[in-house]
């Protein structure tokens, strides 16, 4: 089932992410992580892809388990900023043979490698993968991308970041998930804008429970959001109790969770982390 077809349901979709682990580790941990989702019968389970590539093998092969072994829709990030065309349309056909007809087109971060001949690149943007696919995979594939309720790191105006976001929609993305978040006012703010620009397909709402203090440290470096100042007491309050500072923050992305419902959002994506 191409996951657009969930939106038209009744009730928000309530989606998970996971991620493959390193290719020296041992793959198994994620199966437990989804074994233990399944009951809770998510609309569907996405994917991530490493960095220029490094877990390609193993995102396929995740998300055909999802799929196929589990009975739930799956859906495959891809990154193109690392790939010729040819290569991406490899792994489409290596998604199509497993029955995964979903796919969250992203840029991918910067590599190293990418500063050595930028003309050799087919891809610069997640703009040009969307178009890639809808032009090449016309019909194979239900295309998803990514939004950015703050505004991307590496671009300082939210007008103009929402100008590319568009520019993804009609190229054919389908239906947006965004970046985590921790203040549920500027996902308000950014929807309403969103529709204002004339974005109409349905906006999932990217949460992260926090478990631990060096998570936060990380996403803020990362991603750059902010951290409204109640998030920023419980971090401080229970710093040094990681067992209290697990329960707040889930606490705290439940009560996220509990207003978005309330205010209608199409969907949820909860980062688990595995």
């Amino acid at each position: 089932m191409f996951i657009r077809e969930l939106f038209r349901k009744n009730g928000p979709v309530i989606s998970f992410e996971v991620f493959p682990p390193k290719a020296d580790a041992p793959v198994e941990g994620v199966y437990r992580t989804i074994e233990a989702l399944k009951d809770l019968s998510p609309g569907f389970i996405s994917v991530t892809y490493g960095a220029g590539g490094s877990s390609r093998d193993r995102t396929v092969e995740i998300a055909s388990r999802i799929r196929n072994g589990y009975g739930i829709e799956a859906l495959a990030h891809l990154t193109c900023r690392s790939h010729t065309a040819g290569e991406i349309d490899e792994i489409c056909e290596e998604l199509l043979d497993e029955g995964v007809q979903n796919i969250l087109a992203l840029r991918g971060d910067p590599q190293p490698s990418d500063a050595e001949d930028d003309r050799e690149r087919s891809f610069f943007y997640a703009c040009d993968l969307v178009r890639h696919l809808r032009r090449n995979h016309f019909g194979n594939f239900c295309i998803g991308a990514a939004a950015y309720p703050e505004g991307h790191i590496e671009c300082q105006d939210l007008a103009r970041d929402l100008d590319f976001l568009k520019m993804k929609v009609e190229a054919g993305a389908e239906f947006l998930i965004t970046q985590l978040f921790f203040d549920n006012e500027l996902f308000y703010r950014f929807r309403d804008e969103a529709s204002r620009k004339g974005i109409a397909v349905p906006i999932v709402a990217g949460i992260f429970p926090v478990l631990n203090a060096a998570q936060v440290q990380k996403i803020v470096s990362l991603c750059g959001v902010s951290l409204p100042p109640r998030f920023t007491r419980i971090i401080a309050r229970y710093a040094n109790s990681p067992a209290a500072l697990a329960e707040a923050g889930v606490a705290y992305a439940t009560d996220q969770i509990v207003d978005l419902l309330a205010a209608g959002v199409d969907g949820i994506h909860l980062y688990t982390m595995n």
